[in-house]
């Protein structure tokens, strides 16, 4: 029997048990910059989010969650395809040549293939669709059949955007928040679908809370209270400093009021589907695209970002250390939310290592189709914990800094259970082209921390366990070496 037979046999097998009806709608719900301490489900103690908290108490909430990435544009991509976002060629955002290229098989062009009807809505940020001139392929190329979207999010503003795409055409400035126009399309493609027996699968990739943060002042003001004050000592941000030469105390409700307007349009999206009869028929997920961002001070006093709109970011990693851009665990561990009534037990909490790159295998066994054979994929289905059994990974989870000479943050983070390997490369020489770097960098130092007594990565135990650090260096070298193999040269990389 060959591999794909195989393949096939074993999710057949599988989907015959638990899904007699036939392959379940998919609807996967992206926050952007959302950071693991944000909802209330996750301990935050300033922000409603009841719309989300209900999610968790119907389904199962994943404490060890993760974006394969640690910025946008490589956990989109890995989170569509299933690989490491180096693979693609994904060593920071969308620029520089780079973009998901059109042989990435992508989970949407999959469900499409086996009978979905497919829709994206929102931040693609993986080609610039809106650049004819490139050629570079658009969310239809990747398998959406309907798609509403921007190339990036909403910098013009969240409030009357005015970069929207549909099915490849402009659209001008529309009216509204950018959470709720994507909601609205969301539903409106939902009830006008031609054959609405047909399983569906939608993609809703919100701006939200990602800078510039500006909600209604409906939401905002909501947060300018006393209480809110009082409270706001239980905030924490990754072992990063607030700026203390600025005023900040308008900006705190801003934020706040940003993640309870993107609940509210979140729980607007679930309402439609429990209308349409959807609600038993449905797997939702969701999850943010890397952990909250920096505040501008940090960023300020290493020579970046001269950015006051970072002075609104007030998202937190909870008790982990890092946030955007790290691979210390609050870069990339974030909300983890799945609901399938009547296979994923209502108010379940599961400790299983979760990655961006598993949902591509996971939703293929879910629907009965087989995983790509023909190229690397780096997640695998997590179906068993998603039933409450055990579950073991059989391969190491790398997540990789974007490529553009931080030297705060380490270029590798890699997982064996409760442990984690943290690297750091040589650095660059100044006169060495940045694509010759990426294609022959490795750590030459590493850090390891034990995740089970802290949490907060601030107990260094390389000098204590050189043995197992050794033996994690060298499972984290070939892994390093295989995706370095493959991942693409871009020409508009080979600055210095």
């Amino acid at each position: 029997m060959g591999v794909t037979t195989a393949v096939l046999v074993s999710v057949g097998f599988f989907q015959g048990c638990w899904n007699v009806s036939g392959p379940p709608n998919v609807v996967i719900f992206l926050a952007d910059d959302l950071g693991y301490g944000d909802l209330g489900s996750y301990g935050n103690p300033i922000i409603p989010t009841p719309n989300l908290d209900r999610l968790a108490s119907e389904g199962m909430r994943f404490t060890d969650f993760h974006s394969a990435g640690t910025v946008c544009s490589p956990s989109r991509a890995s989170l569509l395809t299933g690989r490491h976002p180096y693979r693609m060629g994904f060593y920071y955002i969308l620029r520089g040549g780079a973009h998901l290229r059109r042989e990435e098989i992508t989970v949407a062009s999959l469900l499409r293939e086996a009978g979905y009807d497919t829709s994206f809505m929102g931040k693609w940020h993986l080609t610039d669709f809106d650049s004819p001139e490139k050629g570079q392929p658009d969310p239809g190329d990747h398998g959406f059949d309907h798609w509403f979207g921007t190339v990036v999010n909403a910098f013009d503003g969240p409030e009357n955007p005015g970069k929207f795409y549909r099915n490849g055409q402009p659209l001008g400035q529309l009216q509204g928040w950018y959470c709720d126009l994507i909601v609205d399309e969301a539903i409106d493609w939902l009830r006008s679908r031609k054959e609405p027996d047909k399983p569906f699968f939608l993609f809703v990739s919100s701006h939200e809370p990602h800078t510039p943060i500006a909600p209604p002042s409906r939401f905002a003001d909501e947060f300018d209270t006393e209480e809110v004050e009082r409270r706001e000592d239980e905030i924490r941000y990754g072992g990063v400093p607030r700026p203390e030469d600025k005023d900040l105390e308008g900006h705190k409700k801003l934020y706040y009021g940003t993640v309870a307007q993107l609940d509210v349009a979140f729980g607007r999206l679930m309402e439609a589907l429990d209308d349409l009869g959807s609600r038993d028929d449905t797997l939702v997920v969701f999850t943010s695209d890397n952990g909250p961002e920096y505040p501008v001070n940090f960023m300020e006093s290493r020579g970046r970002w001269d950015d006051p709109i970072r002075d609104r970011c007030f998202g937190t990693p909870g008790p982990l250390r890092g946030m955007k851009r790290s691979t210390y665990e609050g870069g990339h561990r974030v909300p983890g939310l799945i609901r399938w009534p009547g296979h994923v037990s209502a108010g379940t909490v599961s400790d299983a290592l979760v990655n961006g790159t598993d949902l591509l295998p996971t939703l293929c066994e879910v629907a009965g189709i087989p995983v790509p054979a023909d190229r690397a994929i780096d997640g695998e289905s997590v179906l068993p914990a998603l039933m409450g059994k055990p579950f073991d990974r059989s391969r190491q989870v790398l997540w990789s800094a974007p490529v553009h000479g931080y030297d705060f943050v380490p270029p590798l983070t890699m997982r064996e259970g409760d442990l984690t390997l943290v690297a750091w490369f040589e650095e660059k020489e100044t006169d060495q082209l940045w694509m010759d770097w990426i294609k022959t960098a490795q750590p030459e130092r590493y850090e390891l921390y034990d995740l089970s007594e802290d949490i907060g990565q601030g107990e260094d135990l390389a000098d204590r366990m050189p043995d197992k650090v050794d033996e994690m260096a060298a499972e984290m070298d070939r892994l390093w070496r295989d995706i370095q193999a493959e991942a693409p040269v871009w020409p508009d990389w080979t600055a210095r």
